[in-house]
């Protein structure tokens, strides 16, 4: 097969309908990924059991194995043309940087005083919700679920101490980080729902500000119950108070909108420079930011593992399938809103990444909402808010795989403690179920 054959529109794109039997055959690398990683682990009672690679791996072969039609080769391209796209080389580049920024800061003794310099000023009681909060408006100012989980994480660990609350502390960060993420004016998500519903920024903030407020009081509420029964590791530090600065420098420079790989570009040097003043050798520190990147091998393998599986599922046809179903018998202005929460929900867990969601989905849940009386802000909303939640819980989104390759944790790990999440998705059932026709 020649090479232009391999860029016609793939199944997923064409106009033509997909018979269930190819839809659900389409889908199955999923369904197997999921069986084999999430089912087994649950059964087994251990999350560590089982890694995340291997299972992609074997989904990944099954993938190109139901993609036929086509020689070897074209079906491998393909996955390969999955695998190297724009944002997923991009990605990696973040977890490159992440990796180093976040050995480095940890080996000259930032965490440690930035640890201690926080207990000393926030009260115990408060660390829990405190932390969340911190990372909901870090989200916000930033827009950025990612950059959001590389500022706070390492604290959040240093935090848990080793008294195995660390997967606790990374989904109370996960959860804050998806605040911001769902509500910022400069997120990716907010840019792309608006943009396909053709709504007003201010809009769609209003509509959604009523959704995730409550969820958000609820979960502030919940963790300063909790925090009161978490052991928070305080330790013993003699760190001067600015080794703090590499991690101000992250926030700060992220807070001004600046591009995530120049803020922890900054965060790195930084980094360097205070350990040279505090008696670090330059190759000692090498080395570190060397094996922190090292650190992020498995996470950039799986990445890209899931990106060429998912690719290979797009093109032969699983995305339109789902849209096919699920849009077949919508009826009512609250069958509207629950086919578009579906679409977008569904589509994210075949993507694993929530600004591509919404832009698959966009043009149809426009439709959809037209057809129901549903306002464009409204749906904006529902886009958005149902992709962050899904995107927060799955174990295979670059959040949750960053977040927990900085905390050494399993991907499935924070899944019990993911409250916020769990509980925006039922404010926006209520939202659903209280709404009226052309209504937010």
């Amino acid at each position: 097969m020649k090479q232009n054959e391999l860029e016609i529109n793939p199944a997923g794109e064409s106009g033509e309908r997909i018979p269930a039997s190819k839809g659900l055959l389409a889908l199955s690398p999923i369904v197997f990924f999921l069986l084999l990683y999430v089912v087994v682990s649950a059964v087994i009672g251990d999350f560590y059991k089982m890694p995340i690679s291997v299972a992609l791996v074997a989904a990944s072969i099954w993938a190109v194995a139901i993609y036929r039609g086509r020689p070897l080769i074209d079906r491998l391209t393909a996955f390969s043309k999955g695998a190297a796209q724009e944002n997923i080389i991009y990605m990696i580049w973040i977890f490159i940087l992440a990796g180093g920024f976040a050995s480095l800061a940890k080996e000259i003794g930032a965490v440690e005083a930035t640890v201690d310099l926080t207990l000393r000023i926030v009260p115990r009681s408060f660390i829990v919700p405190g932390l969340f909060m911190a990372a909901c408006f870090i989200s916000m100012a930033v827009g950025t679920s990612v950059g959001t989980v590389v500022a706070i994480t390492p604290l959040a660990v240093a935090m848990a101490g080793d008294g195995g609350e660390v997967a606790f502390f990374v989904a109370v960060v996960l959860g804050g980080s998806f605040f911001g993420d769902n509500l910022s004016f400069i997120s990716d998500t907010t840019i792309a729902a608006t943009r396909s519903q053709g709504c007003e920024m201010a809009d769609k903030f209003k509509a959604n500000f009523r959704i995730v407020l409550p969820a958000a009081i609820v979960t502030v509420i919940l963790y300063a119950f909790l925090g009161s029964d978490v052991d928070i590791a305080i330790p013993e530090s003699t760190r001067s108070p600015w080794l703090v600065l590499p991690y101000i420098v992250v926030i700060l420079t992220a807070l001004l909108r600046m591009n995530v790989t120049i803020v922890l570009t900054l965060g790195i040097l930084v980094s360097l420079g205070l350990g040279l003043i505090f008696g670090n050798g330059i190759f000692d520190m090498a080395g570190h930011i060397g094996s922190g990147i090292d650190s992020m091998g498995n996470l950039i393998i799986i990445t890209l593992l899931a990106a060429g599986m998912l690719e290979v599922i797009k093109r032969c046809g699983g995305i339109k399938w789902l849209l096919q179903v699920l849009t077949a018998y919508v009826s009512g202005t609250r069958g509207g809103q629950v086919c578009i929460a579906l679409l977008v929900s569904l589509v994210n867990i075949c993507t694993a990444n929530n600004t591509v969601a919404i832009i698959t989905v966009g043009s149809l849940a426009k439709e959809i909402a037209q057809k129901f009386g549903i306002t464009p802000q409204r749906s904006a909303s529902l886009l958005d808010t149902c992709s962050c939640v899904v995107q927060c819980l799955i174990p295979y989104g670059a959040q949750t795989l960053l977040a927990t390759s900085l905390g050494g944790v399993s991907p499935a790990a924070p899944f019990p403690y993911l409250y916020y999440p769990f509980i925006l998705a039922g404010t926006v059932a209520v939202s659903i179920l209280l709404s009226k026709k052309r209504r937010q």
